[in-house]
């Protein structure tokens, strides 16, 4: 009897609403479904994988600095030799004025990169005209404040032929008024993920990812970079590498045109 009840009032209440009321009801089924499915996935996961190493480059015994790329659902080597010592690129990012106005920023992001940047730019900022970047990544949050700080102070961002720049890297590089890369750079990018060894619950760590892509998604969009090069960076797990071809770089405006010099200018006329 209560289940005829039940089977009526039902049928009474789907007969009764319009359709926008059925379609919202239903969205709101699914999105709470999507959620439970999530949950369930991130904790079968996380116990099948308890006893796996995490890469986390980091630790002070990360090996590789650069972890083998993703291309087309294929592990594959970089596209290109990179010419500094790994054991360089382990070290905190440290910053060098060379010749030209240019600060080189070589190492890992580390988390307080973003403030020692700040102040090396406060000291040395009015001689700063680029930030060359050699590093394998890191913070996320150290690497958004360094995107920031770049383009409040009008710098310019590259990536030296032979240099490295992955992981979270790209995000400081992003934020160059004008970006290059050079002939035979290595950049790539990866998913956001808590390279410690901090153990989460589902909730905070759906919360904590899914706020770091925001902040991420919307600085890159606020720098006009196209979202093709987050999509790849979020379909990559966290320890490959999607690594960006030239043409994809410019396609996704990650790097920006070379301004043509007139050639009266080229001859001192």
């Amino acid at each position: 009897m209560r289940v005829e009840t039940a089977g009526r009032r039902i049928r009474d209440y789907v007969v009764s609403a319009d359709d926008g009321t059925l379609m919202r009801h239903a969205f709101h089924i699914l999105l709470a479904a999507a959620v439970v499915f999530v949950i369930i996935d991130w904790r079968e996961t996380s116990n099948a994988s308890a006893d796996l190493p995490v890469y986390d480059p980091m630790a002070p015994d990360a090996a590789p600095v650069l972890p083998p790329a993703l291309t087309e659902g294929t592990p594959q080597n970089a596209p290109a030799e990179i010419s500094t010592d790994p054991d360089e690129l382990k070290k905190p990012i440290r910053f060098e004025l060379q010749q030209g106005g240019v600060l080189l920023a070589r190492g890992t992001i580390e988390p307080g990169a973003a403030a020692r940047f700040q102040s090396e730019i406060d000291q040395r900022g009015e001689y700063v005209k680029v930030v060359s970047l050699d590093s394998p990544g890191g913070s996320v949050g150290d690497a958004l404040a360094m995107s920031k700080l770049i383009r409040e102070r009008k710098l310019g961002t590259e990536v030296a032929t032979g240099a490295l720049c992955a992981s979270s890297c790209p995000i400081a590089m992003a934020g160059g008024v004008t970006r290059l890369a050079g002939k035979d750079a290595v950049i790539g990018v990866h998913q956001v993920f808590n390279g410690s060894k901090e153990k989460m619950t589902a909730e905070r760590a759906m919360s904590e990812a899914q706020r770091t892509t925001a902040d991420v998604t919307r600085q890159l969009d606020s720098l006009g970079i196209k979202p093709g090069l987050w999509q790849h960076a979020m379909e990559t797990a966290p320890d490959r590498l999607y690594y960006l071809s030239a043409d994809e770089m410019k396609e996704f405006a990650l790097t920006t045109p070379v301004a043509v010099v007139p050639v009266a200018v080229k001859k001192g006329k």
